[in-house]
């Protein structure tokens, strides 16, 4: 199942909000959010919050979120068997999307299992699904470590893998073709 948003954000003022929501004015419409960070809104104060639109067959509703990134990590965390948006919006309650990042690529399943909603099964899957699928290889300016980068993951390997080497090799001379082999020799270990 897959769900593309029609609503990619809202923009608007915080017209009123609880624990769990927020009503956006954006002028002529009031726009019901489900959204855990009340603590970071103000009445009457202009917002932007993106947002998830889940549709089921007896609910459609929007999920909302102050950044991309927990946006991203909100989908990611839904596409893991058996976890749902509610969930998954307890979880980005819980802790912020850094530390979630952090406790599912380096496999902390204590860290996961204190979410609330999230028991050990859950836990477990939540790692077993996104780990190394999390971490993405961001603004690299060099045109070799960019040739680098996309020639190790056609080789297969994953986003924080290819991070981790390309930090190992950023200031090695040579040609591209001998940065790869390097970068290899280094996966290989």
């Amino acid at each position: 199942m897959y769900n593309l948003s029609m609503i990619g954000f809202i923009k608007g003022t915080v017209h009123a909000y609880g624990l769990d929501y927020v009503l956006v004015d954006t002028g002529s419409i009031g726009y019901r959010i489900n959204f855990y960070h009340p603590e970071s809104l103000s009445l009457n104060k202009e917002v932007t919050i993106y947002t998830y639109q889940n549709v089921r067959e007896d609910e459609i509703s929007l999920f909302g979120f102050l950044s991309l990134q927990e946006y991203d990590l909100f989908v990611k965390l839904i596409s893991v068997k058996g976890l749902g948006p509610r969930i998954a919006s307890n979880i980005l309650s819980a802790a912020s999307a850094d530390s979630i990042i952090t406790a599912i690529e380096t496999g902390d399943i204590d860290f996961m299992r204190r979410m609330p909603g999230v028991g050990n099964k859950t836990a477990s899957q939540i790692i077993l699904d996104l780990k190394g699928k999390l971490v993405e290889v961001e603004n690299i300016e060099n045109d070799k470590l960019v040739d680098v980068s996309e020639a190790l993951k056609q080789f297969g390997y994953k986003p924080a893998e290819i991070k981790n080497v390309l930090k190992k090799i950023e200031r090695e001379d040579g040609s591209t073709d001998e940065l790869i082999k390097k970068a290899l020799a280094l996966l290989v270990k």
